[in-house]
């Protein structure tokens, strides 16, 4: 399967300030910082993203930390960003900015007021 054609630096820039504003291009990869509020929340960010990569089989690098996740996301089979990068950061950024009170349903999301309970520093 192919992985795409390979975007121009001007065409990430482009396609992330329009798509994926808190996701920025450094180095040939586009990148993302989860700020966290500790170690528990930090490891379920990692699994969650661990799930969503390994359901779509493609991979991102991570830099993990006692408070923020760092995911780094390029095509290594076609040596830049393509479009694999963008569809697995759009599913990445939907599911772990995800804050359910904003919705206006039924589900309230974490308490980020009590620091008992933080989880996601949302951007």
């Amino acid at each position: 399967m192919s992985s795409g054609a390979v975007y121009t630096d001007e065409a990430i820039e482009a396609k992330l300030k329009a798509e994926l504003p808190h996701w920025y291009l450094e180095n040939g990869w586009i990148r993302r910082k989860y700020r966290t509020s500790g170690w528990k929340a930090t490891l379920m960010v990692v699994n969650t993203i661990g799930h969503l990569a390994e359901a779509a089989w493609h991979h991102p690098d991570l830099t993990v930390s006692y408070a923020f996740v760092i995911v780094k996301l390029c095509t290594h089979d076609a040596k830049g960003v393509t479009d694999k990068d963008f569809e697995l950061a759009t599913k990445i950024e939907a599911v772990i900015a995800w804050q359910p009170a904003l919705e206006g349903g039924v589900l309230t999301g974490t308490p980020n007021d009590d620091p008992r309970f933080k989880y996601i520093k949302y951007d």
